[in-house]
């Protein structure tokens, strides 16, 4: 079974950047977006539009962007975090911040990785291709 990646962000042109990439990999149908906090956290509780199962299933890894409307990347890392089903869940922060009190942030929030936003679909496409061989090939979770 394929595992999905849940992308979690707001602007619609890094959303879109990520969708090319991932079709370009041949990873379009493993790409579940949604573009605020709540939604994310809808998704990952199966509450609705999100209740099928086998339409959103829980991710292999979730892509979360930190400025989001409805709660923000660090608002939904600490919800994650701080749900027993959800606490392993790795989360990779992808922002076009490099502050360091972000960074910081993020890692004192669990955050699993790290990563600011490539600025070219090239660099994009590394990205997603490295993080999917990563965190769906050979990470393992509990």
């Amino acid at each position: 079974m394929k595992r999905v990646i849940l992308h979690v962000e707001d602007d619609p042109n890094d959303a879109l950047l990520v969708q090319l990439a991932c079709r370009k990999l041949e990873l379009a149908g493993q790409l579940r977006g949604v573009d605020d906090g709540d939604k994310a956290m809808a998704y990952l509780t199966n509450r609705p539009p999100f209740e099928d199962k086998g339409q959103f299933p829980l991710p292999a890894f979730v892509l979360l962007d930190i400025k989001l409307p409805g709660g923000s990347g660090f608002d939904v890392l600490a919800w994650i975090r701080s749900r027993p089903e959800l606490r392993y869940l790795p989360v990779a922060i992808l922002s076009s911040s490099t502050q360091p009190e972000d960074i910081r942030k993020a890692y004192d929030l669990g955050a699993n990785s790290f990563v600011q936003k490539p600025s070219s679909l090239e660099g994009i496409l590394e990205m997603v291709r490295t993080a999917h061989a990563y965190w769906s090939g050979y990470n393992h979770t509990v």
